[in-house]
């Protein structure tokens, strides 16, 4: 692929938040996919508020690699959903990736999302749930539950799809643009706004099965986040009622680099 001035081919986003024992190896690996499959790319790491040195470990590997890496960093923890949108509106490649830090999600799996942006299609997301998926390690009982409540009352009262919570989702820029301009959850729950958003503006969304597991080291928060889930669908309903989606957007957000 070819790259052009300013841009490339895919920009890769991933929220961090304590991530300091675990970031190197998965920034190698995307550096490494990249390189290996000719993507002109580039990596921004967004640091959510991070009270151990994970600024640090990426600032340290970031020689290393053979993408531009930006990071940016926040001196407050704002929430997952904060931190991709942050990294959506800095983006500069012509499609857009959010993988959590951990990569449950192998990178690998996007040689099967990216292909999907084609045809018409603006949005391919990961799915654990329909058939062809694989699950290498299974969540705790506790928290496989909670995503599949989540999921439920998401397909029942805001839009219908398989996996909703999946980290690993992959748009055209234009829509990630438009999309997460709109964003208004900073929590976990951000992701069905995201979808919300993408179907009340017309844009086409394909699922695909992708191979995913358990990394330990959950940032989830079981009965914390429950509540904030719930919040936030009411949160999405409520401003589809209110029209708050169809109007211009949000003004990007300004962090330091």
């Amino acid at each position: 692929m070819s790259q052009s001035r300013h841009t490339y081919d895919l920009t890769v986003v991933i929220p961090a938040f304590n991530e300091a024992l675990r970031i190197v190896e998965p920034l190698r690996r995307v550096d490494r996919y990249l390189r290996d499959s000719s993507i002109s790319g580039e990596i921004i790491v967004v640091d959510d508020g991070s009270s151990d040195d994970t600024v640090e470990r990426i600032r340290g590997i970031v020689p290393a690699l053979s993408v531009p890496v930006t990071i940016i960093p926040s001196p407050l923890n704002k929430g997952k959903g904060h931190a991709v949108k942050t990294g959506v509106m800095r983006a500069r490649g012509r499609a857009v990736l959010m993988t959590d830090a951990d990569l449950s999600t192998p990178i690998e799996e996007l040689e099967k999302l990216l292909p999907q942006l084609s045809n018409g299609v603006q949005i391919a997301i990961g799915s654990r749930k329909m058939p062809g998926a694989v699950i290498a390690v299974r969540q705790p009982l506790l928290r496989e539950a909670m995503g599949r409540v989540f999921t439920m009352l998401v397909n029942v009262l805001v839009v219908r799809a398989s996996d909703v919570t999946c980290g690993f989702k992959v748009f055209t820029r234009d829509a990630a643009v438009t999309i997460f301009s709109r964003v208004t959850i900073d929590d976990w729950s951000f992701d069905a706004e995201v979808l919300y958003i993408a179907r009340r503006l017309g844009f086409r969304v394909r699922e695909v099965p992708v191979r995913w597991h358990d990394v330990a080291g959950t940032k989830v928060r079981r009965g914390l986040d429950a509540v904030r889930s719930l919040r936030g669908i009411a949160h999405i309903l409520w401003n589809g009622v209110r029209g708050r989606y169809s109007r211009g957007p949000e003004p990007a957000p300004r962090e330091n680099a």
